[in-house]
């Protein structure tokens, strides 16, 4: 006996079921999601720092010797804060996820790691030491720590945004002492920051040998750093503020739906 095809039955598509059947195999799928998500942001979050970073701050993260007492610990935490500020809006807002800081310092330091290790180490030959970033991980973790406690982007501001500035310099001072120690080079005594920089010859000589550290911070009995950790204490409120209140207009879905 024959069978007789059916065209129109062949062509039929399969009835409707759910992908995912069970609870496990839905929280595999997120799990698979998380895997590829996770990884992603976290590179772009460390790619965002790391090019923000070089635009802003450049030589006084990039050399040692360019790390002075007044400027590098003023300017550079304040433009740190910038991008943290900016996502912990999102991430506090949509998540309640007090982590942005601690992401993008996390980020920042593994990137700039790698990235100086082979642009400046491996390539050029400058010591990883003398091209070493900054660390600022634990003022991250007591921005979003505060954040967490006081549930409030005020007092974030005020109590966790003050201790970001303040905290920077002492936190970099373990990598930054030794290269303040002197040293005899016929008959002058320069620091050994400075030494290195006229060992390794880097690009637009002479401008990068040469006294960065002019002021009058010293009035206050010669302690320049505790002065400008300080002032960068204060500024970081404002910075704090300022741009928080950025990353609440940009986090927007109406803004966010015209940007994409």
């Amino acid at each position: 006996m024959a069978l007789e095809l059916n065209p129109q039955a062949d062509a039929a598509p399969p009835p409707a079921r759910p992908a995912l059947h069970t609870a496990r195999e839905q929280w595999e799928a997120w799990k698979n999601v998380d895997l590829m998500f996770f990884p992603l942001i976290a590179i772009l979050i460390g790619g965002a720092a790391v090019f923000l970073g070089a635009l802003t701050i450049g030589d006084w993260s990039y050399w040692q010797d360019w790390r002075d007492r007044r400027w590098w610990p003023l300017l550079t935490p304040l433009l740190l804060l910038t991008l943290p500020a900016v996502l912990t809006y999102a991430f506090w807002k949509y998540f309640k996820l007090p982590v942005a800081a601690t992401a993008v310092a996390v980020g920042y330091l593994l990137s700039q790691m790698i990235s100086r290790y082979v642009n400046f180490h491996l390539f050029t030959g400058f010591p990883m030491n003398w091209v070493m970033p900054e660390v600022w991980i634990g003022a991250a973790v007591f921005l979003d720590a505060t954040l967490l406690i006081t549930r409030s982007f005020a007092i974030t501001g005020l109590v966790g945004g003050f201790f970001f500035g303040l905290l920077f310099y002492p936190m970099n001072w373990p990598t930054v002492a030794p290269m303040h120690m002197p040293v005899q080079v016929g008959e002058s005594v320069i620091t050994l920051a400075d030494y290195m920089g006229f060992q390794y010859i880097r690009t637009a000589m002479p401008e990068y040998v040469r006294i960065i550290e002019y002021g009058t911070l010293r009035t206050f009995g010669g302690h320049v750093a505790p002065v400008t950790a300080f002032v960068a204490g204060f500024f970081a409120i404002l910075v704090y503020y300022v741009f928080v209140w950025i990353g609440s207009k940009s986090a927007r879905p109406a803004f966010m739906t015209k940007l994409l």
